[in-house]
């Protein structure tokens, strides 16, 4: 196979940024994308000559169109964009709430329309939205979160409809044991969450990049929404 041009939206730093090293390192082209476009270039340039960088902000859904202005012909997408909120219905904040309704479903959604004119409508193509096992694993301050990861579920569902044959799949990690966010934790707090995990080891980043490369490339999957937690919520 001719070599495939990817983009990863959020790819300048922790899973994103992961996925979009391994994209490389598979022999294909990666797009990867920050609010900043100098430090996304800076990225990408750390990555090799086979990666760039561009700027999407993603709860700016009217200027995406904009940021990805010159990404040529597209073969993949992966949405790993996040961002973490602790924001409780007691002490709701409407702004921030709305800040990451918008960024994560309409901000994805919303950059898979401005891509698909150059996206090959083959099964070949795939799309990965990336959610949070928040969507049935709640915890205090998690309203948003949550809502919005059990959101992605039915984006997904919706989006494998109307896109197919292009394939569109969900992956909702857990705990992700050495990922920045959670490596840097006090310790004994991930002791707690490894005590519940079969096996006692939390999932990986490296799990987390295989699931995505694995939902990029098989062609018998669509329409699903993978979690990868090492099946910690079995127990």
């Amino acid at each position: 196979m001719s070599e495939r041009t990817i983009v990863v939206v959020g790819g300048t730093s922790g899973i994103g940024l992961e996925v979009a090293k391994q994209i490389v390192a598979a022999g294909d082209r990666v797009v990867l994308t920050g609010r900043d476009l100098d430090r996304a270039r800076r990225v990408a340039a750390s990555i090799g000559d086979r990666a760039a960088g561009a700027a999407v902000d993603l709860s700016d859904p009217e200027g995406i169109p904009n940021g990805l202005r010159k990404v040529g012909q597209v073969h993949g997408l992966v949405l790993a964009a996040i961002e973490r909120d602790a924001n409780t219905v007691r002490e709701y904040d409407v702004a921030r709430a709305t800040r990451l309704v918008t960024l994560k479903l309409v901000g994805y959604t919303e950059t898979v329309h401005t891509l698909l004119d150059r996206m090959d409508e083959t099964v070949e193509t795939g799309i990965v939205l990336f959610g949070g096992r928040a969507k049935d694993a709640p915890y205090p301050g998690s309203t948003t979160v949550s809502t919005i990861n059990g959101g992605i579920e039915g984006l997904v569902r919706t989006l494998a409809l109307e896109l197919a044959p292009m394939r569109v799949n969900g992956l909702h990690p857990g705990i992700v044991g050495d990922s920045p966010f959670w490596a840097g934790k006090p310790e004994g707090v991930l002791s707690a969450y490894e005590s519940r995990t079969p096996g006692g080891a939390l999932a990986t980043m490296a799990d987390i990049v295989g699931a995505t490369m694995f939902l990029l490339a098989n062609r018998g999957v669509s329409g699903i929404n993978l979690c990868v937690d090492r099946g910690w919520r079995i127990t």
